[in-house]
């Protein structure tokens, strides 16, 4: 044996030995690998197997961690998966976990608090049935209620009270639901869709009535299905929307008039309009009988005028009844047998004839009748109109065409041309054409030229004047002060120059004297038949005055400023 291991380790010896780099650094990855998969797989089996609380993860992270937090401070060690499950170590730690999560209402919402008694046996009750199907039609109207677009979320209860043998002492199945409406739903003021609600249970729910269903807002905790409560509220709302329906007649009245007016007269003129509607809301079943009279021709359309005829009646049967009668005078006799009780007065009559004629005729006449039934809706019972429409104002003005101030503030008089009485008529017609003006049912309008107070717009619109005539005046002051300063500055360009032309003038005469001077000495010494010799230096001067003589003849403005600048630095 010791020979075996000893040959095997010199051959692999001598593979390694004849291995290269990159197949020694490959094996030794494939070896490394596999001793990692196989802690990994001692340690994973290793570990403890755990059960979760909740068939269902917790998806909400703040309510996973309430959880948490709630096993933890009682003592429960947990565990949470990638996808919220929350687990414990076994199955007594698991139930022990629901029962404190149930006593101190830490169930979450998206758990079914029913799943802790999910508990599979060989058999099962009729109680358990019961109960089971119970649940599940609690949970499907849940379930068909938050499908709902109004309804984010929903906690329904359902008591199904127990069986008796008389129907009178039976308990009747009862509902409560409690939404939670989505933001911006008007599902718990909807009475269409609260009553739609009720509907659904009654359907869902076998036994169950509306008078035993009540709907909680859940934000506010108030039933929202009591209809009778809610009458006020709907009576409110019903006035609200017929005022708002008035409120958008009268908005397109104005729209229509306003606009016209202030075209014709300007928008400044005709500021607003009033309008008042009154409407009849009351639905009402009208019938009435309206009788005709009968046409017996009818109109010819070929002729310009009209030619029909009518009567006001038509004979359908005419009656003729005539009676003659003839007999004894009246004789009031007593009974047969008897002595006549005939007054002496009809005792002269016995012997007398009376006759009898009575004639009678009965005609029934035939009508245009029609009986008429209709509906009276919301109609317009009453509209009123009140415009005012302001005259024109103008500023006075004086024979030269200047205007008149009032006061040295700068208040200019105004003048006001009110609107003729022609045109208000005229406006009033148009205002009656578009509302279609009904005097029957007591339209008013009322068109009146009142003058409105304008007294800050002319104060605004005359500082705005004396705003632009100061703003002149100063423009007009500065352009002055520009052209007097320019008319300054020429003056004394042009003065400076005469005195700087003298100043010339002065100097150059000046020089032509020295200069003459200068020839006049020559002159006399040459006729003194002088004879002087000059030095270099004289000689050198006397070269410079003749240059600077000739440069002053050529620039005298030159030789000035260098004169100047001589006298300055002496």
């Amino acid at each position: 044996m010791n020979e075996w291991f000893k040959k095997l380790f010199s051959q692999i010896k001598e593979l390694w030995a004849k291995w290269s780099l990159v197949q020694k650094i490959i094996l030794i990855g494939i070896v490394v690998v596999v001793i990692g998969v196989l802690i990994f797989v001692s340690r994973f089996s290793a570990t403890p197997t755990t059960v979760p609380i909740f068939s269902a993860p917790i998806t909400d992270e703040a309510t996973r961690n309430d959880i948490i937090y709630f096993l933890d401070t009682q003592g429960i060690e947990t565990t949470v998966s990638s996808t919220g499950l929350i687990s414990v170590k076994d199955k007594a730690t698991a139930k022990n976990a629901q029962s404190l999560l149930i006593t101190n209402d830490k169930m979450p919402s998206s758990v079914d608090p029913w799943e802790v008694f999910d508990v599979e046996r060989w058999t099962i009750t009729d109680m358990e049935r019961d109960v089971n199907l119970q649940r599940a039609l609690t949970e499907q109207v849940r379930q068909h209620l938050i499908s709902l677009d109004d309804i984010d979320n929903a906690d329904v209860i359902i008591t199904f009270p127990e069986k008796t043998l008389f129907a009178s002492d039976q308990n009747q199945v009862k509902a409560s639901v409690s939404i939670y409406a989505k933001p911006g739903s008007d599902i718990t003021t909807n009475k269409k869709k609260i009553q739609g609600i009720e509907k659904l249970l009654v359907f869902a729910v076998d036994g169950l009535t509306s008078d035993n269903i009540t709907i909680l807002d859940a934000t506010t905790s108030l039933q929202i299905n009591d209809f009778e409560g809610m009458a006020e509220i709907d009576r409110v709302n019903i006035v609200e929307k017929q005022q708002k329906s008035i409120a958008k007649l009268e908005a397109e009245y104005k729209s229509k008039i306003l606009p016209q007016l202030q075209l014709i007269f300007g928008e400044d003129q005709v500021r607003d309009l009033n309008i008042k509607i009154d409407m009849d809301y009351s639905s009402k079943v009208v019938d009435s009988v309206v009788y005709s009279p009968i046409e017996i021709k009818a109109d010819n359309k070929d002729t310009p005028y009209d030619d029909s005829e009518y009567i006001n009646q038509l004979p359908l049967s005419v009656e003729t009844v005539e009676k003659t009668s003839k007999g004894t005078a009246y004789n009031p006799e007593g009974p047969a047998g008897t002595e006549g009780q005939t007054s002496p007065v009809y005792s002269d009559m016995s012997n007398l004839y009376t006759l009898t004629d009575e004639k009678g005729e009965k005609v029934n006449y035939v009508q245009n009748t029609s009986q008429i039934s209709e509906i009276k809706e919301p109609t317009i019972d009453r509209v009123t109109v009140a415009v005012n429409i302001d005259g024109t104002w103008r500023l006075k003005v004086d024979e030269e065409g200047n205007y008149i101030f009032l006061d040295k503030e700068g208040h200019r008089e105004w003048e006001y041309i009110p609107v003729s009485e022609a045109d208000l008529q005229q406006a009033t017609d148009i205002v009656k054409d578009a509302i279609g003006f009904n005097d029957a049912r007591g339209d008013s309008v009322t068109v009146r030229n009142i003058r409105i107070n304008r007294d800050a717009e002319h104060d605004a619109i005359d500082a705005e004047y004396a705003r632009k005539q100061q703003t002149q005046k100063t423009i007009l002051y500065v352009g002055v002060g520009i052209i007097a300063v320019l008319l300054a500055f020429i003056i004394f360009r042009f003065i400076n120059r005469q005195i700087e032309k003298k100043r010339k003038e002065r100097e150059e005469e000046l020089l032509r004297r020295q200069q003459m001077e200068h020839d006049r000495i020559l002159l006399d010494a040459e006729q003194a038949s002088m004879v002087a010799t000059l030095s270099v230096e004289e000689r050198e001067r006397a070269e410079l005055q003749e240059h600077a003589v000739a440069m002053a003849r050529e620039h005298p403005e030159d030789v000035a400023m260098l004169i100047r600048t001589w006298l300055m630095e002496e």
